[in-house]
């Protein structure tokens, strides 16, 4: 099956989501393949501008099939309320566009309140979360105790199987955090009123790609998040809770045969980072407003404003080792025109000694970045859509990135518009 991915090289918030609106028209499916509704996927086209978090971006392109594969957290009260926002802007969302992996497991009810719960608990020591259950669920996922899509096609045993994970569940809330116990009456509405609703959507999505495999149908893994919040390799505990990378998307995706021939990472033409963990470029006071207001750096799930901070190069090359990506997407080189000259992270100095290598997180705290001013272009170069079209400082800023990263950048993003886009192939 011929098959790519789109994925995220930094923190997350990358503009991925742009990337794969513009480019599933190539393709005939998209499966999201891991995270959950913790993050959102900021889409602009002629339907209006979408803050996806579960529905694959792909969804807007008639005759594409969309996947929520094995490896996502799929909830349904969420799933169910944002499909009901995109349908009411015209865009159709039926089993033969949106299919959900019966081998997913179901984000439950009390997953959102236990998030909720350890933040509290943490205080200052807390992680940032979205508090949409993220962790709580892929906790339980490893445990063993979550319950499956395919599981609402077998009444019987899926209540015997609720009360067996009320009864277990019930000793954390109230015994661990004091909290009230769920119980079974709020199960039974959580199934009637959210998860008969997304049943007809569920189905045996293996079987599905497999015969689509054999048709020799073009497959788009999407990702949520990027590298830095890899469960594994990423800047660790201020991570996810499931696998980020490129290399994950053929297991989430529930087609373990499938081997992405191009792997393309989205970068920021500046770094942002929605939540709490090392940061190491990060900006602050007036010269970082003026770069949170010029990009509207604001998370798409939270609304809260993101952190912000110049390139950082020495990240940006360990995302796209991890990914082992083939190509990149520089998204919002637009935002920088403003600046007369632009920072850029170069290098980090660790314990007095300068470094070109990404430190283990526990270093990060220690860590200064090493900032280096490259000429702005001091212009508007949103109509741009050649490189011929971008000024000499514009294409000199996107050269020297992609020398730096080791890695060619054949896509450059000039604003959130589907069509603009400068490609560089």
């Amino acid at each position: 099956m011929p098959s790519s991915a789109i994925v995220g090289i930094n923190w997350g918030d990358e503009g991925k989501g742009r990337m794969v609106d513009l480019l599933t028209e190539e393709y005939d499916i998209v499966i999201r393949y891991q995270g959950g509704g913790n993050a959102g996927h900021t889409v602009i086209n002629e339907h209006g501008k979408f803050a996806l978090h579960l529905l694959p971006s792909g969804i807007f392109r008639p005759g594409v099939v969309n996947i929520l594969g094995n490896g996502v957290a799929v909830d349904p009260e969420n799933l169910m309320k944002e499909i009901e926002e995109v349908r009411s802007k015209g865009v159709p969302i039926t089993p033969e566009n949106l299919k959900i992996s019966d081998r997913a497991s179901l984000l439950m009810p009390w997953h959102r309140e236990l998030d909720g719960l350890e933040e509290q608990r943490l205080a200052d020591r807390k992680y940032g979360s979205t508090k949409q259950g993220i962790a709580p669920f892929y906790s339980d996922k490893y445990q063993k105790k979550t319950v499956l899509a395919g599981e609402l096609f077998y009444p019987e045993h899926l209540r015997a199987h609720l009360a067996d994970l009320l009864e277990w569940k019930n000793l954390i809330l109230t015994g661990v955090y004091g909290a009230e116990p769920c119980t079974m009456k709020d199960l039974e509405d959580w199934l009637d009123d959210w998860c008969e609703k997304i049943r007809p959507f569920v189905c045996d999505t293996r079987t599905f790609l497999r015969d689509a495999n054999k048709e020799g149908k073009k497959i788009l893994f999407e990702a949520q998040l990027g590298s830095l919040r890899d469960l594994d390799l990423g800047i660790a505990p201020y991570t996810t809770s499931s696998n980020t990378t490129a290399a994950y998307a053929p297991v989430g995706s529930g087609c373990p045969w499938a081997r992405p021939e191009m792997i393309l990472g989205v970068v920021k033409a500046y770094s942002t980072c929605v939540g709490e963990g090392p940061f190491v470029c990060e900006m602050f006071g007036d010269e970082a407003e003026a770069l949170r207001q010029a990009g509207g750096e604001y998370g798409a799930k939270t609304g809260r404003p993101r952190r912000v901070g110049p390139l950082d190069l020495v990240a940006t090359r360990y995302g796209v080792e991890l990914q082992a990506a083939t190509e990149i997407a520089l998204t919002k080189l637009d935002v920088l025109s403003y600046m007369k000259e632009i920072p850029v992270c170069t290098a980090y100095e660790v314990n007095g000694e300068r470094t070109c290598e990404f430190p283990f997180p526990a270093a990060l705290a220690d860590a200064k970045p090493v900032i280096e001013y490259f000429p702005g272009w001091g212009c508007d170069i949103s109509s741009c859509r050649s490189w011929e079209d971008l000024p000499e400082a514009a294409r000199s800023y996107v050269e020297m990135t992609e020398k730096a990263i080791g890695c060619p950048i054949t896509y450059v993003s000039v604003g959130p518009e589907r069509e603009s886009i400068i490609i560089r192939k």
